[in-house]
């Protein structure tokens, strides 16, 4: 009987390797392949495992007659063809759960970073700049979060936020009230919640209907004192609208990890600002989280593989 191969095309946990070679797999690794590496390497395995990249094309598809299922250790599907798997009926398995905690961990990172100025304080002191009057801060407790999506990562943030003593809005099309229940939020719209929250979290997929769904007209119902916080994904933000927000004072200060054009340009207008933290698409980059994303695939490709 001829072994079982699972192609890793992207780092991968040792422990999601082990779990592969303890199911009797032949695990060969090339880390991010280009298209053309990547159709030679897929023309006789059974699986393969990506991240963000490398791309699982058409081509590549085409080109693995005995590939059954295609793993990405993360959360979105962007780089597979899910319509060409789709025809030869070939498994598209991902780990959505694994990096909520990671993300919802940063997000209240760049809320206390942004509410007491922590990267502008840091900044000029390397500057030799003494800028006490200048991070003048708020406190987090008592106020209003609000968050938009309210999923596994809106529900992990919903969580710190009660145990720091906010009070929590929510946003969701297909409000889940019995979640809401345990962080004692409250369902509004998304108007409502943009008007009233100090600070506003987005967690959303990028849709048809979430392209600049914070705009400026949004922006402008918010108040001049909130901060915004995008974790999700970059264009659910119109960036132009919220520049302009920035540097005129309609709302206080963001956090970003996403953008519109990644990596963010070196001379983008957001890094001239001083009421910006800005980080390189960091949410599941912890330790933790890059080996629940590979665990839970590979087990997902033992399943598949395994009947």
């Amino acid at each position: 009987m001829e072994m079982v191969k699972v192609l890793v095309a992207a780092p991968l946990h040792e422990k999601a390797i082990e779990v592969l070679k303890n199911a009797g797999f032949e695990v060969l690794y090339e880390e991010y392949p280009d298209e053309g590496r990547l159709i030679e390497l897929a023309e006789d395995v059974d699986a393969i495992v990506v991240r963000s990249k490398p791309k699982v094309t058409r081509k590549v598809i085409e080109a693995a007659p005995n590939l059954k299922v295609i793993g990405r250790a993360g959360v979105g599907l962007d780089n597979i063809d899910l319509e060409a798997a789709k025809e030869r009926e070939i498994r598209v398995v991902n780990s959505p759960a694994a990096s909520s905690r990671s993300v919802a961990e940063l997000v209240l990172a760049m809320m206390f970073n942004v509410a007491r100025k922590v990267s502008f304080a840091d900044r000029k002191m390397r500057e030799g700049v003494w800028a006490k009057k200048q991070c003048m801060g708020i406190e987090l407790d008592g106020k209003t979060l609000g968050i938009v999506g309210f999923g596994r990562i809106g529900y992990q943030i919903a969580k710190i936020a009660k145990a720091l003593g906010m009070k929590v809005l929510l946003y969701d099309p297909y409000p889940n009230e019995e979640r809401a229940k345990e962080v004692e939020g409250n369902f509004v719209d998304l108007e409502t919640l943009l008007e009233e929250s100090d600070v506003v979290t987005l967690h959303v997929p990028l849709v048809e209907q979430t392209y600049h769904l914070i705009n400026e007209e949004r922006l402008k119902l918010m108040k001049n004192t909130a901060i915004l916080i995008n974790a999700a994904r970059g264009a659910v933000v119109d960036t132009n609208a919220l520049v302009k927000a920035l540097r005129e004072g309609w709302i206080a200060g963001a956090g970003l990890d996403v953008y519109e054009e990644e990596p963010l340009p070196k001379d983008h207008p957001l890094t001239k600002l001083d009421n910006v933290v800005l980080t390189p698409h960091i949410g599941a980059s912890t330790v933790e989280a890059q080996m629940r994303a590979g665990v839970q695939v590979a087990e997902q490709i033992v399943e598949v593989l395994k009947g």
